[in-house]
């Protein structure tokens, strides 16, 4: 479910932005492009929902991310350079601040974190979400279908409650592995602490298959 702005069509008070990792380059750290992308998607929603916002609360957006390397023991980046505070400065320089309340969650390391946090932080605390006022989840469309999954589970928000807000651009990506895991590790529960756990025994299943993959095309190549 998407909106361009008409005035009866249902407009999320508060949108969750998904980060999507930061890379290194000769400047610092800065945002991946699929990053930029779902930032630029939500400052383009509240722009396209001005007349709305105008005549209730300015709406409340939530920048999420932190380091998803840090399971892998990559050093982090310095402070200020994780994906929510570095989307949170693209937003500021483009203004949003001026017509948003703008919020941060910088610790989480993947999509099932970013629920978390963001809930643990009281980040959406006071709203209530329906069909006329759906949370909105910014991102890419490929990964929509894993965060309503997740939002279904941590937040008990289904069907017209969510609004996807889409990203385009950056990278196209086969999500299916991921969603497939995730609706794996759901089953039977909604707790936060299970989910964490079932969620990283997953990815250190997943990395000890890619290793294995890896050493074994590096020993068909050496023959």
């Amino acid at each position: 479910m998407t909106s361009s702005g008409g005035q009866d069509e249902a407009t999320a008070t508060v949108l969750l932005v998904f980060g999507r990792g930061v890379v290194a380059t000769p400047d610092g750290i800065v945002l991946t492009e699929a990053g930029t992308a779902r930032v630029t998607a939500a400052i383009g929603y509240v722009r396209a929902h001005t007349a709305a916002y105008a005549a209730a609360a300015a709406p409340r957006i939530v920048f999420t991310g932190g380091w998803p390397e840090a399971s892998t023991g990559v050093a982090a980046p310095p402070a200020g350079a994780y994906e929510g505070d570095l989307m949170l400065g693209l937003a500021y320089r483009a203004g949003l601040h001026h017509h948003a309340q703008l919020r941060v969650e910088n610790r989480s390391r993947s999509t099932l974190e970013n629920l978390l946090n963001t809930v643990r932080d009281g980040l959406l605390d006071g709203y209530r979400f329906d069909a006329r006022h759906p949370l909105g989840l910014v991102t890419h469309p490929w990964h929509a279908p894993r965060v309503r999954l997740l939002a279904g589970r941590i937040l008990g928000l289904r069907g017209p409650a969510l609004l996807d807000v889409p990203a385009h651009g950056g990278e196209r990506h086969d999500d299916r592995i991921a969603l497939l895991a995730a609706r794996l590790g759901c089953l039977g529960t909604r707790r936060g602490e299970v989910l964490l756990r079932r969620e990283r025994r997953v990815i250190t299943a997943l990395r000890l298959a890619r290793r294995i993959t890896r050493r074994s095309a590096d020993d068909s190549t050496e023959e």
